[in-house]
Order: C-alpha cells, then sequence, then structure tokens
C-alpha cells in the first residue's frame, strides 16, 4: 500500500498531478483545490491511497489526512465510487461534510455532481457516528497545515536554506506538533525557523 508520496510536481490537470519520486512520475487523482493550489516544480507531500480495480489500479491523494480518512469513509457507502468520493472532496470541506452528516442533512451532498438523492441520504444515514468534526481554530479554520508547507519551504529558501533543509524542516514541524496555531503560513514559518534554531543557521544554509 502507499501511503504517502513526497516529490516534485510535474505536471498539473484540473483533477490529477503527476508527482516525480526517484525519477518515476506518479499520477495521482486529486481534488480541484488541491491541483489549483500546487504548481509545476513544487515540492508536496501527498496522503495517498491505492484503488484496485480489474482493470486499473488508481492513486487518490490529499493534502491532509483528514481528506483521506473521509474519502475512505465514502467508499464504503452504497453507490458511492472513487470518483464520487473524490468529487465530494472537491465540492465540500471535511468540516462542511462533517456537519451535514451531523445534522442529518443530505442537502450538500445532492449538489455534488454526480450525487443523486438517494446516494447524498445514504452518505447521511451510512456515515453517521463515523465521521467526527475536527477541531477548530480561533479563526475558524480547520486543518490543513500541509497545505501551507509549499508556500513556507519556498520562503526559507528565499531566505537562504536549501530546499532540502527547507522541507525536512517544515515536515518535521507539521508531525511533530499539534498547535493549532500553525493553521498560517506566518506562524507555520515562525515554528519551523525556531526548530532550525540559530545556532544552526550557518551550517544549514546552501
Amino acid at each position: 500500500m502507499i501511503s504517502s508520496l513526497r516529490g516534485t510536481v510535474a505536471h498539473v490537470d484540473s483533477d490529477a498531478v503527476v508527482v516525480e519520486v526517484g525519477g518515476v512520475g506518479l499520477l495521482v487523482a486529486v481534488t480541484s483545490q488541491f491541483a489549483r493550489q500546487v504548481h509545476v516544480g513544487d515540492v508536496v507531500l501527498v496522503h495517498t491511497t491505492l484503488v484496485v480495480r480489474e482493470d486499473s489500479l488508481s492513486l487518490f491523494g490529499f493534502s491532509t489526512r483528514d481528506e483521506l480518512a473521509v474519502f475512505t469513509l465514502l467508499l464504503s457507502v452504497t453507490g458511492v465510487g472513487p470518483k464520487s468520493a473524490l468529487g465530494v472532496l472537491s465540492t465540500l470541506t471535511v468540516p462542511q461534510i462533517s456537519d451535514a452528516v451531523a445534522g442529518d442533512d443530505d442537502a450538500p451532498f445532492r449538489r455534488v455532481s454526480g450525487i443523486g438523492p438517494k446516494t447524498a441520504k445514504l452518505i447521511v444515514v451510512q456515515l453517521a457516528g463515523k465521521i467526527a468534526a475536527p477541531a477548530a481554530t480561533a479563526n475558524g479554520n480547520v486543518g490543513g497545515r500541509a497545505e501551507l508547507a509549499p508556500q513556507v519551504v519556498q520562503a526559507l529558501v528565499g531566505l537562504g536554506w536549501s530546499e532540502r533543509v527547507a522541507v525536512e524542516a517544515v515536515d518535521g514541524v507539521i508531525e511533530s506538533t499539534a498547535d493549532l496555531t500553525t493553521h498560517s503560513v506566518p506562524s507555520l514559518l515562525r515554528l519551523t525557523l525556531a526548530a532550525l534554531g540559530p545556532q544552526r543557521t550557518e551550517s544549514l544554509r546552501g
């Protein structure tokens, strides 16, 4: 099972990206939001799941583990396939999905292309009690620290660190802290600079 990829974006479509890892380009189906946020040359961390069909092996990727978890739950709903599940996550955020399920409201799902009234109701019924709303930050943002990583990496490179060091430092901060104040580029950059440490600045630059 391929659970995540870290590599350079080699190509971007409206619903897929090619991530080059170790000289191999892997095609990953992604949400429309993810595709809009990345550019060729960006170093990205993508949380993935491999969907196996009789005639295909397809990778689906997400910027957060919350999105990946919801995608997996959606696949358990009768009548929802990978493309439909990806469509839900391209239209609704994880908090919106959670709120709709908790409120027994299938209207948001009916607005998703390819999801009919019957399937929308099944999503609400079959996911009831299985999906919890993530904790919100003070400004209402939820999840998505990994989405900020490319911008912070670019800022660090601009300050003189190598891309390799910048990527490793940002990933380390994201993985090691649950501090909800990291839901902005400035706060994540500040934490990453603190992790690099002033005493290590000269040795890690270049």
